[in-house]
């Protein structure tokens, strides 16, 4: 869509407002939004001001003044406020140097996808993220000097078959036993499909939806893949989407990888292959049917995986579903079928154009600009070193003997290890300019500060029962 056409979608859909949307550094959507009486070609060139003081993760108030820049080609109407909306998300400049700004996620992914094609391996970088989430019906927290709690409900919850609901009519869901029933145990078939249709109806291109393994609500809607920077847009008109209906049917949706104690996480599975002139570049007469190519980036993403994971699982939860011995991906390894590897090679299809890698371990927190420029700076670094990624593992990882098993590598254990294996290993994100070393450091920094400092400070509810009588 050009700005001539965005301009024409207004008048054709009646639009009274544009709302102008960009990304935080930690990964939330931000916006404001302007009459459309505002909105001219020269907005599309000129951008608008606004303060990014404000914005997590980025300017000093003394250097404040920052332009957003709508991008015509993002443009969608928004399916749920009462004034006929139109919405673009926009990439951040400096407004004296006119230059892309280097916190900005988005611009960050730009550079990945510049810097892939200058290495001549391929043109387009596709990823397919399979995001998970859970619909509560209630949710209540809070944290202070004399308290700490979270009230986690819903219908479907386990924990809520002998509650009186006059009448409870049962069909609670067992703790991971919730992947595929139909309904009535299915209790949330018709709010999933409002949200596809919805997400269907704003441009998305739908695969599936299903509920997921985890009682209370666990549910996961799967995108098509896409290129870089266009999938991580959908990602997060996915996740509006996604909240908003729920919103609409008074319940709750989290992207948090942990919420509920000895039940599934939430991951988001990253789909990854390289094309060059339209042809895939990952199917070859290797291992599973992968090219050389194919096998250098596997080694490249187990090479830098700690690293890679203080983006792609970047929040202290992250590590509650990151543990050995349970559900998630946590053993450095690859192998065909096998979802216990952290690396999976799909073989649904023979088709050279499906084969591709499955990289496990991110969860849906990650900011998916940073996350899927991050794994895909590992795969070109991987290429370009021809790093070999060892032999495959075909078979369980989680029945593996311990004499085995503590041969395999592991993710880190905390957010915190995440972040000093960044720190010691950073150099691949820094070719062509597509990581800064500030943004390298002021990650590490924020994330440090904000959020492992601030879970180190605070007494955890289950210490009490643990030391209470001590």
């Amino acid at each position: 869509m050009t700005p001539k056409e965005v301009l024409a979608l207004c008048r054709e859909k009646d639009v009274k407002a544009v709302d102008l949307r960009f990304m935080d550094f930690p990964g939330l959507w931000q916006h404001f939004t302007i009459p459309v009486t505002r909105l001219d070609e020269d907005i599309f060139e000129d951008g608008l001001g606004f303060d990014g003081s404000s914005i997590r993760g980025w300017q000093g108030i003394h250097e404040s003044d920052m332009l957003v820049v709508p991008q015509p080609e993002t443009a969608f109407l928004d399916p749920f406020t009462q004034l006929p909306t139109l919405v673009m998300i926009c990439n951040i400049q400096d407004p004296i140097t006119r230059e892309d700004y280097s916190r900005d996620p988005r611009n960050v992914a730009r550079k990945a996808v510049n810097y892939l094609k200058s290495t001549g391996i391929a043109d387009t970088a596709y990823f397919g993220p399979e995001a998970e989430f859970f619909i509560f019906d209630d949710i209540r927290f809070d944290q202070n000097a004399h308290e700490s709690y979270y009230h986690i409900d819903s219908i479907e919850g386990e924990w809520n078959r002998g509650r009186v609901e006059n009448p409870n009519l049962g069909y609670k869901l067992r703790y991971k036993e919730g992947y595929f029933p139909v309904p009535p145990s299915d209790q949330l078939m018709d709010i999933r499909n409002e949200m596809m249709q919805t997400m269907i109806e704003c441009g998305l291109d739908v695969e599936t939806q299903h509920h997921e393994v985890g009682t209370a609500g666990q549910s996961e809607i799967d995108l098509r893949f896409g290129s870089l920077v266009q999938i991580a847009d959908k990602v997060l008109m996915y996740k509006y989407i996604i909240k908003n209906v729920a919103v609409r049917h008074k319940k709750s949706v989290t992207f948090m990888p942990k919420p509920i104690f000895s039940d599934n996480g939430s991951g988001m599975h990253t789909h990854v292959s390289l094309w060059k002139d339209g042809e895939p570049l990952f199917a070859g007469s290797a291992y599973a049917g992968l090219s050389d190519m194919a096998m250098h980036a596997i080694g490249g993403l187990l090479a830098h995986a700690p690293a890679i994971l203080a983006f792609t699982n970047p929040t202290t939860n992250s590590y509650k579903r990151l543990v050995p011995g349970y559900e998630a991906p946590v053993n450095l390894a690859y192998s065909q079928r096998n979802r216990s590897a952290s690396i999976r090679i799909p073989m649904y299809s023979p088709s050279p154009k499906a084969k591709r890698l499955e990289f496990r371990c991110p969860d849906p927190s990650c900011n998916p600009y940073l996350a899927f420029s991050a794994i895909l700076m590992a795969v070109i670094d991987g290429i370009q070193n021809k790093t070999h990624p060892g032999e495959p593992l075909d078979k369980d990882i989680y029945d593996l003997p311990p004499e085995e098993a503590k041969l395999v590598s592991k993710t880190p254990a905390s957010l915190e290890a995440a972040l000093e294996a960044l720190r010691s290993d950073h150099e691949f994100l820094l070719k062509g300019d597509v990581f800064t070393s500030d943004v390298i450091s002021t990650w590490i920094n924020y994330k440090m500060k904000n959020e492992v400092d601030a879970m180190r400070l605070r007494p955890h509810p289950y210490e009490f029962c643990l030391y209470y009588d001590i």
